[in-house]
């Protein structure tokens, strides 16, 4: 018995046929597989299920489908989460949030809504932000993995294509509403932010023709938080050193505590809009819009342990844990021991104002504006079929960023006798279990009291940066695809143009003070109407006591309310304070812009054939591309005054783009397919752009462009087999492998540190190595306070070797409906798995070990001048991924049960700082999620549910040099869970 399917699977399986009738050969095919469509008996979560499994199983070339359940509802809120269900795909989080996709192990990859491309909020290549697109306006997903002619070039993994609702596919009018609120367990707000969403669609006939639209949107707050603790222990107390802390062994001390307190508030309007109308039997003309707003409030503070490094040579750690290092580039770089408990005490004859506690306020916030716009016309004639279109998106985007860092003067100890805005403060640590934990050593000599923690007038203004970045990205197209049919083994033959013009462009505004005199620092208490307690909760995540809980900030809140306000009482207290520094309105920097322009042309030609067994296409895909980057040149004449400049670059490449795809119907249930083609992957705008940016941190390294980078050139094998041994259910076993040459890899150069004071130049040229920073901190990287140091580089060139990776898909589906009459409620049970293993291997660009990490591995391998390098290889690679999935689907309850692991990988995710510690990117250590929902049908109409993100709070571990070497960085995430309803008319 047949029944009938959801309104949004009806309009999704019309969607993914052609509009109109083709040809004999194509209509027979059509209607064959609307007759597998047909024997669906059941809806909602299994509806979803086979109906993205039938429109895989017919498909000429490797592509993975997910439909959504219902109006406006994904497997998941997070378009990132709904892609990680898919065989072969990982995903990346920031506090808790998907905003990364790797396919197949590589982030490079290319995002389109509709057919049409997406650009990002930053100098990337992949498009929109996951995060800025609501799953609730998107009716189903596609990941081409295996390309035909017709795709665009651009990915290395796959490209992903996001699907809404059409029109005239609709069998009758829809209408959905959906209400939700989400709370975070790691929120200092205890309520549940509001997820609207609203669905309209019809379509009508008169004597113009047939007539449809469909209007979508959706409003979300979302509340995240994550707790980050961070220890660095990359320095040396040598055995013979002959210092107050030397034991008989070498070990690591402790150089620096970070607790981390990430909080972003997001605001997302989406909109979608679709007009379609058929005048006739053989014409169609259609128009998109989809309109995304983001606005990403960080709301983040840091509490800082810093110039616990001073304390080296006299702290004794109360207990030592065993690092084993590994290897890396073949050599066994050996074990060492490592501080893991102590206090860090005030030793004013050995140092006046060390250690120190910061407090800092992170703003980084980023408000965009995305638009697409797509208008197109369709004809079908007896032989031929032609599509023209036009296509516009575009993404606006300002990152305001206020980030302010006090020092707190502790009263009970002396202030620095040179002068200096900071003063001691006893610390504690425990890193056992691992736990990264420290706090105040309240039971120490000169430990500050509560009160005194919380008392304006013993904090000082040490650092104002602030930021208002504009970038600005487009691209505009235009296509036209041609179809003539044949009767004959080739079926038929596509060919067409597409012109494209991409753009960004970013102006970098910004303004910085650094205050490190008493005589330049105003105290809180001339700007206490802006200070507020930190966050006390840090403990909430892991149960911990020990950490900071008393201590004063800026207000984020009021900063990403009212920063022109809380920029004027800044400057009202530094003027009352009598500072002799300025703290200035943002301004836009010449050293920061760029403009890149891009010109596309391409041509492509495809033949698609059927002949007994076996269909698929082949075909070549030729492209032409000319670019223009320009920015400014800034030299010094000799009065010191800066000369601005403005530099143009221009370069153009083409390729050709050979493809092939051949699927093989073995069997009635049993599908083979083979895949073959060439592609490429553009560099990101930022990484040709010849401007410089400088951060007022001396730990991250500067990025300097590279005009000369080349695309990346990957050339790609897929072997397949399906097996569908059930309704709705399949087996599939797959490999990959790619080859990619030019590979866009990092080069990056330290700056030189003594090894006795790990002090670096504080003068340009910077012989020793790197580029010089004029306004980041010296800190402890230097005899003196003050700004301008040496800094890292950091600058994307090609690989000169070739690289592979290569892998293995196994999926299965299955569902319990085929045996009602034996398992009665037991049969709402079905299952779906799958388990990626793959491997990288080549290439020719390494890292180096830092000349404080060289030091290190000196002791511990015993070879003096020891020079430790590794091959970069890929970062957000795991080399072995699953998901399982649980679900339940019966007498009007729907659930839903998904466990995601991955394996460690290597990231530059660390920190604030996306810095490479040790000269190498850390380990991302293993890592599962469980994700759960249950929904249940009140009526037809009436839908009530429930939903849970990370429901066992798993977090984030890293580890420096290798998978479970030294533990440095921890990322505690929050649950959040869902309740909504849902009402259809």
């Amino acid at each position: 018995m047949g029944h009938k399917l959801s309104k949004i699977t009806l309009a999704m399986l019309s969607a993914t046929s052609l509009s109109f009738a083709t040809s004999t050969l194509a209509q027979e095919a059509q209607q064959e597989a609307e007759k597998d469509v047909e024997v669906i008996q059941v809806s909602g979560i299994r509806a979803s299920l086979a109906s993205a499994l039938n429109e895989k199983r017919f498909t000429n070339n490797l592509v993975e489908v997910i439909e959504a359940e219902d109006i406006g509802k994904l497997p998941d809120q997070n378009l990132a989460e709904v892609l990680e269900n898919i065989t072969g795909i990982q995903i990346t989080r920031e506090a808790g949030v998907g905003t990364g996709v790797q396919i197949r192990g590589t982030d490079a990859n290319r995002t389109e809504i509709n057919g049409v491309s997406t650009v990002g909020s930053g100098a990337g290549r992949s498009g929109i932000d996951f995060e800025d697109v609501s799953a609730a306006i998107i009716a189903g997903l596609e990941v081409t993995k295996s390309p035909d002619a017709k795709t665009i070039e651009g990915s290395v993994g796959g490209t992903i294509n996001l699907k809404t609702i059409r029109p005239l596919q609709l069998t009758e009018r829809l209408t959905s509403i959906r209400v939700q609120g989400e709370n975070s367990s790691l929120s200092t707000d205890s309520g549940f932010q509001p997820r609207l969403s609203a669905t309209y669609g019809d379509n009508w006939e008169n004597d113009h023709g047939k007539f449809g639209v469909v209007v979508s949107g959706s409003y979300s707050e979302q509340d995240v938080s994550a707790f980050r603790p961070r220890a660095d222990r990359d320095n040396i107390i040598a055995s013979d050193s002959g210092v107050a802390s030397a034991q008989s062994f070498d070990f690591l001390p402790i150089q620096f505590f970070v607790q981390d307190y990430d909080n972003y508030e997001y605001e997302t309007k989406n909109f979608v809009g679709t007009f379609e109308w058929q005048p006739n039997d053989n014409t169609k003309f259609f128009f998109d819009a989809i309109i995304n707003d983001q606005e990403r409030l960080q709301e983040s503070s840091r509490v800082q342990a810093s110039g616990v490094s001073a304390l080296n040579d006299i702290s004794v750690p109360d207990a030592f844990e065993t690092i084993n290092f590994g290897s890396l580039g073949g050599t066994d770089l050996g074990s060492m021991q490592a501080a893991l408990r102590g206090v860090i005490p005030v030793n004013l004859d050995n140092d006046d104002d060390d250690p120190n506690l910061r407090l800092s306020t992170d703003t980084n916030s980023r408000i965009t504006e995305s638009q697409i716009f797509r208008l197109g016309g369709e004809w079908q004639g007896e032989k031929w079929f032609v599509s023209a279109e036009v296509a516009s998106s575009s993404s606006d985007t300002t990152t305001p960023s206020f980030n302010t860092t006090l020092n707190f003067i502790n009263p009970n100890a002396p202030l620095d006798a040179g002068g200096g805005n900071d003063n001691s403060v006893p610390f504690e640590y425990d890193l056992s279990g691992g736990s990264l934990a420290f706090g105040i050593a309240s039971g120490a000599e000169y430990a500050p009291t509560v009160e005194q923690l919380l008392d304006p007038s013993n904090v000082v203004l040490r650092d104002v940066n602030i930021g208002r970045d504009t970038t600005e990205n487009s691209e505009d197209a235009i296509r036209f695809d041609f179809s003539y049919y044949v009767d004959s083994m080739i079926t038929s033959v596509d060919f067409g143009y597409r012109y494209n013009k991409s753009t960004s462009t970013r102006d970098d505004v910004n303004t910085s003070v650094g205050l490190r005199s008493m005589e330049d620092s105003p105290r809180g208490d001339l700007f206490s109407e802006l200070l507020v307690a930190g966050p006390n909760n840090f403990n909430d995540a892991d149960g911990r006591e020990l950490y900071v809980r008393d201590f004063l900030i800026i207000n984020p809140e009021l900063v990403a309310s009212d920063p022109d306000g809380v920029l004027a009482s800044l400057q009202q207290a530094m003027e009352a304070h009598g500072s002799t520094a300025t703290l200035n309105a943002p301004t836009s920097s010449s050293s920061g812009f760029f403009d890149i322009e891009e010109e596309t042309h391409a041509l492509y030609a495809q033949a698609n054939f059927e002949y007994e067994m076996f269909r698929g296409n082949f075909g070549l895909r030729y492209l032409q591309t000319d670019v223009t980057s320009v920015g400014n040149s800034i030299t010094v004449d000799g009065d010191g005054n800066e000369l601005v400049s403005q530099v143009t670059n221009t370069g153009d490449y083409d390729f050709i783009l050979p493809r092939l795809n051949i699927v093989a119907d073995v069997a009635d249930d049993v599908v083979l397919r083979f895949g073959a083609g060439k592609d490429i992957r553009r560099p990101n705008f930022d990484d040709l752009s010849t401007s410089v940016t400088f951060s007022t941190s001396p730990n991250p390294n500067v990025a300097i462009g590279n005009p000369g980078l080349e695309p990346e050139e990957v050339t790609s094998f897929d072997l397949a087999a399906e097996w569908y041994f059930a309704e709705a259910s399949v087996v599939s076993v797959g490999i990959f492998h790619k080859t990619r040459k030019a590979l866009h890899v990092d080069q990056i150069v330290s700056p030189f540190e003594d090894p006795v004071t790990g002090y670096r130049d504080l003068t340009a040229p910077c012989e020793g190595g790197g580029v010089f920073n004029p306004i980041a901190d010296i800190n402890v990287f230097g005899p003196e306070l003050g700004t301008g140091i040496c800094v890292g580089t950091e600058t994307k060139i090609n690989d000169a070797g070739e690289t592979t990776q290569k892998g293995i898909e196994i999926a299965v589906q299955y569902d319990l409906s085929s045996f009602e009459k034996e398992l009665g409620w037991a049969s709402g049970f079905g299952v779906l798995a799958n388990y990626t293993i793959q491997e990288f291997d080549g290439g020719d660009s390494e890292n180096t070990a830092t000349s404080r990490a060289a030091n290190v591995f000196a002791a511990s391998t015993g070879i003096d001048d020891i020079e430790v390098s590794a091959v970069q290889g890929l970062l957000n690679l795991s080399e072995n991924a699953y998901n399982f999935t649980l679900y339940y689907e019966k007498f009007g309850l729907s659930a839903r049960m998904r466990y995601t692991w991955r394996e460690a990988y290597r990231s530059d995710d660390f920190g604030s700082t996306s810095s490479f510690p040790w000269g190498f990117p850390v380990v991302q250590e293993d890592r599962g999620q469980l994700n759960a929902s249950i929904n249940y049908d009140v009526n037809e109409d009436f839908n009530i549910g429930i939903e849970a993100v990370n429901i066992t709070e798993s977090e984030v571990e890293q580890s420096c040099i290798n998978e479970g070497a030294l533990l440095c960085f921890q990322g505690l995430t929050d649950r959040r869970v869902t309740l909504g309803a849902n009402y259809r008319f």
